[in-house]
């Protein structure tokens, strides 16, 4: 009877442990850190406060239904209690649940009732000092706070994740509740019901389980943390919750969180290993032996590792801008919340620095000689226009383009490079090793889900920032046009593999060229000079040429600063500020909008006319057409000047530098020799400026013709001047007389009879071609009787 009575009591005794579900162990150290953390949460005040705790606020925000993560400083619970941060930093993945309900608790005790009881509440940690390398996430990290940074390279789209499953029997009805979930789907073991012995049809009641917000991001390591010789690792970050959507392809982003190993479900959802093909697996193979498990279709579960982040910060605010974010709206609480002090008023000083243009130009690039022009462009590149969009929709573009082109050893290269490090958010990539797909975007099959996603390239990478393009003559024609989208409309349009998306690619691109042959050839135009197509080259704002010229003090300064900067490389820099300086103020700059005034108006359409009849005069032929597109250019140019003296509006002088430099990027194109004979070829460059000997043509250089011509329109339309105020009938000059003033004007420069001679031959064909080819000089009357004939300037010709 006894022994019955002791079998009775265990038979009970099972029913009601199965009944009550799998005996749950205390966990007394999470538990004794979820006290903590509870304190800390009511207790923990700001410095200097007056008595309300820190998180009140963000925790009132949490009632919202659309609100469940709290961010919390880390620095704030290592000044609290040192003990309870160490235990999160060593035990963050066995903890964490922990602190998650304390944190419920405390909103459910601050405001009873007006939280939904399924509700679930995260907590996402920043201000984390624990820095790791990707290639140093290893399995001794596994379980412990840390942070890592990297380049987000992929993002996949947010799918809900089931956490906590409620599942129902399908055999007697039973409801199970809080099944956890291990990143697969896991099903109860058993059924609660103790008579009944299910262990495999259950069915998920979708109604009663939990589920979160879910996104999987790939990153890849950043260059600065790049081995020599290494290619960049890539780890994939999963991102729960409100962390989901915080950051997006081309991102630089600092992840707080923890490394985890997770089964590899890709592996369990093959359907059946493939068979082997060799020798082994033939019939005739009779020592072939038993074959394994395997080839039954068993297979070991494998695992691999990922990153679970609970913390997403932006590296380029943090760390490279002093911590202003240039994209973010103007407001001055958010300014003098973000920046210090200190820090604004050196943005103060510097913004009134009447050198400020040529300061910040000669500090951005110390050891590069000479290029002043296009040091000035490329910082008006960072500061940039202002990005508009029109009553219909249509977005303008604020970004400037900007290309390089000249001989080899002129620092092309150099200027990119120095880019791309400063920039906070700079792509850099060479031509020849870049493909369409590369440049902009490609489609690629996921790994696990076998789903078309979007990887991004090096223009979406780039989105908000700069994309420097080095050897860009090298690129295949049809990669090229693969860039006419993102350079004029900055968006960037795929439709593959079912995949159809319109991309933003907001990014300034600094291209640098080698002309045809290795060396610019002067003798011809820009466009003869370069393997470059006029859609392609009319959508750079700025084309400036470096010519590798042989000068005496030129090579001597040159060879000083290489010499310098071998043997003292750090006194040989010269910077008026430091490159944070200059980071935090460009950002600082770029929050400005500034309006064009009533007067840049008018002045910007004169000087557009002026480039337009400039184009058309036969003289100054450019190497391409100005259209519309140069003065969106001058509009954003002169925008830019604005921004970097920190105006509210774009002055006058504004433009007259912008258009300055446009000028000066579209005339140092413009100049081939001029051949002054009527033979319509352009012969090989000579040593010899002037060449009047018989058998040759007479050249002279593109800058002397130039001269001589506006010094002979100035003398005639000073001479029609005088002539109206005297109210004469005669109000022209013949031909003789302003060859003759002309060598009166230069009689100086000239050592004898035969090299007058040659001025004066010079003179009249120079005067021949202003009026056969150029049209600027109209001939009345004469070639009668050997009469020198009268020249008139052209009414509606504008001197340079």
């Amino acid at each position: 009877n006894t022994t019955n009575l002791l079998h009775l009591l265990r038979v009970r005794m099972d029913v009601t442990d199965r009944a009550q579900g799998p005996i749950r162990v205390k966990d007394e150290l999470a538990e004794r850190c979820q006290r903590l953390f509870l304190s800390f949460l009511q207790e923990y005040e700001m410095p200097g406060g007056e008595g309300e705790a820190k998180y009140a606020p963000d925790v009132i925000e949490l009632v919202a239904p659309e609100r469940n993560t709290l961010t919390i400083s880390f620095k704030d619970i290592e000044s609290y209690n040192r003990n309870l941060a160490t235990t999160i930093q060593d035990e963050y993945y066995r903890v964490y649940p922990f602190l998650c309900k304390a944190l419920s608790t405390h909103i459910r005790n601050e405001h009873p009732g007006s939280v939904q009881e399924k509700k679930q509440f995260y907590i996402s940690f920043v201000d984390f000092m624990g820095h790791t390398k990707i290639r140093a996430l290893t399995t001794s990290k596994v379980g412990q706070l840390t942070k890592i940074s990297g380049q987000v390279v992929r993002t996949h789209p947010v799918h809900p994740e089931l956490v906590s499953g409620t599942f129902v029997c399908m055999d007697c009805q039973t409801s199970i509740p809080g099944v956890d979930q291990q990143f697969k789907y896991t099903q109860p073991a058993v059924c609660r019901n103790p008579v009944c012995a299910n262990r495999i049809k259950f069915m998920l009641d979708i109604n009663q389980s939990k589920f979160v917000d879910f996104q999987k991001v790939r990153i890849q390591e950043t260059q600065s943390e790049l081995p020599r010789g290494s290619i960049p690792r890539c780890v994939e970050v999963i991102l729960r919750a409100e962390a989901v959507e915080s950051c997006q392809a081309g991102d630089k982003v600092d992840f707080t969180g923890t490394l985890i190993v997770v089964p590899d479900v890709n592996s369990l959802a093959t359907p059946g290993v493939r068979q082997e093909r060799g020798p082994s697996n033939r019939g005739d193979n009779a020592a072939s032996g038993v074959v394994g498990l395997k080839a039954l279709g068993v297979r070991d579960l494998s695992y691999r590792m990922a990153f679970l982040g609970c913390g997403v910060e932006n590296t380029v605010q943090t760390e490279m801008t002093g911590g202003i974010d240039p994209n973010s709206e103007l407001t001055e609480e958010d300014v003098r919340a973000q920046v210090s002090e200190r820090d604004l008023l050196r943005i103060y000083e510097m913004s009134k620095d009447r050198n400020i243009y040529g300061n910040l130009a000669t500090s951005m690039f110390p050891t590069i000689h000479g290029s002043d022009e296009i040091k000035k462009g490329v910082l008006l590149m960072l500061f940039g226009g202002v990005a508009k969009k029109t009553i219909e929709g249509t977005s303008l573009r604020g970004d400037i383009n900007l290309c390089i082109v000249g001989d080899p050893s002129t620092a092309k290269s150099q200027f990119l490079k120095q880019i791309s490090e400063f920039s906070p958010r700079c792509v850099y990539t060479s031509g020849k090793a870049s493909t369409a797909a590369g440049l902009t975007a490609a489609v690629v099959r996921d790994e696990e889900s076998q789903e078309f996603v979007i990887e991004a390239g090096a223009l979406l990478l780039a989105d908000n920032g700069i994309c420097c393009i080095d050897e860009f003559d090298k690129m295949d024609v049809r990669d090229q046009v693969a860039i006419h989208e993102a350079m004029e409309q900055q968006t960037i349009s795929i439709t593959k593999a079912g995949v159809k998306a319109v991309l933003n690619a907001r990014t300034s691109i600094l291209a640098a060229a080698n002309p045809i042959g290795g060396r610019y050839d002067r003798s011809k135009s820009l466009q003869q000079n370069i393997q470059l197509s006029a859609p392609i080259m009319s959508r750079f704002d700025l084309f400036f040429v470096l010519v590798d010229e042989c000068n005496e003090v030129t090579d001597y300064a040159i060879a000083r600063r290489i010499v310098d900067l071998h043997t003292r490389q750090q006194e040989s820099v010269e910077r008026e500020y430091t490159m944070e300086e200059i980071r935090r103020y460009i950002a600082f700059a770029k929050k400005f909008k500034p309006r064009i005034t009533k007067e840049s108006q008018e002045f910007m359409v004169e000087e557009y006319k002026k480039l337009r009849q400039r184009d058309a005069n036969a003289m100054s032929k450019a190497s391409w057409r100005i259209t519309v597109r140069q003065l969106e250019s001058l509009i954003r140019l002169s925008e830019a000047m604005a921004k970097m003296v920190c105006e509210d509006e774009v002055l006058v002088g504004h433009v007259k530098e912008a258009f300055r430099l446009l000028s000066k990027s579209i005339i140092r194109v413009e100049t081939p020799d001029i051949n002054l004979e009527d033979e319509p070829e352009v012969p090989e460059q000579t040593d010899d400026a002037m060449d009047g000997e018989e058998g040759e043509q007479l050249r002279i250089t593109f800058e002397d013709y130039r001269k001589i011509s506006n010094m002979l329109i100035q003398r005639m339309r000073d001479f029609e001047d005088q002539e109206k105020n005297k109210d004469s009938e005669e109000g022209a000059l013949k031909k003789k007389e302003l060859v003759d003033w002309y060598i009166s004007q230069v009689e100086e420069e000239i050592e004898g009879e035969q090299e007058m001679i040659a001025r004066m031959n010079v003179t009249e064909k120079v005067i021949e071609r202003l009026v056969k080819v150029d049209n600027v000089l109209l001939e009345i009357g004469g070639g009668e009787k050997g009469e020198s004939p009268y020249l008139v300037v052209h009414p509606n010709y504008i001197v340079d």
